[in-house]
């Protein structure tokens, strides 16, 4: 079993079955032209339901079996549905200018897997499409409330700005926030918060 359907296999949702708060915050602050939504690294489904109750077309990507079978659970509970792949990040097809959002929360990957994972998105938005993301700072090892222990896997500001040549970037926010998003993120938090949209 990966570390990620173990993490999954509570009968509990780990993260919790609401959006993320600044997920909400822009979405439902912003008007998004189009319809089809791609939300990576997903885990069990908590962004990516709530998306589809607002009437985007969402596709939820997620390596963990577990994982998808708990977003598979909560999104027939919420009386939506949800397209459902598998996939490991490191080794993912993107489809050419195919969506209008590109979601990751608290989406954290080694090095190499994230500069694959950045020229995904760059490929797969439609021109004038968003890609945004909130994950947790390099600072946030000081916190503990949640996150990977491993700076490798953390952000910074920086790892953003090398996307600057592809998107404009209408949100880049460090900042100290409250989270409570099921067992796992409970507490002040160092956050980045972005939002870039292709140019």
């Amino acid at each position: 079993m990966s570390k990620w359907d173990e993490r999954f296999s509570s009968e509990g949702y780990v993260y919790g079955t609401e959006p993320n708060e600044f997920l909400r915050e822009w979405v439902t602050s912003h008007q998004i032209e189009g319809k089809r939504v791609l939300a990576i690294a997903e885990g069990e489904g908590r962004n990516a339901v709530w998306l589809a109750k607002l009437g985007f077309e969402v596709e939820m990507w997620d390596a963990s079996k577990v994982g998808l079978e708990k977003a598979k659970r909560l999104a027939a509970s919420r009386n939506v549905s949800l397209q459902m792949k598998q996939i490991d990040l490191n080794e993912a097809c993107w489809q050419k200018e195919a969506y209008v959002m590109v979601i990751c929360i608290f989406g954290h990957f080694p090095p190499h897997v994230r500069e694959k994972v950045f020229a995904g998105i760059q490929k797969t938005l439609r021109p004038g499409g968003v890609f945004l993301t909130e994950v947790y700072s390099t600072n946030q090892l000081a916190y503990g409330t949640g996150g990977p222990n491993d700076a490798s896997l953390l952000y910074t500001e920086g790892m953003f700005h090398q996307l600057n040549d592809n998107f404009a970037p209408l949100v880049l926010n460090e900042k100290i926030v409250w989270r409570e998003e099921g067992t796992l993120h409970q507490g002040e938090s160092a956050l980045i918060q972005y939002v870039g949209q292709k140019r």
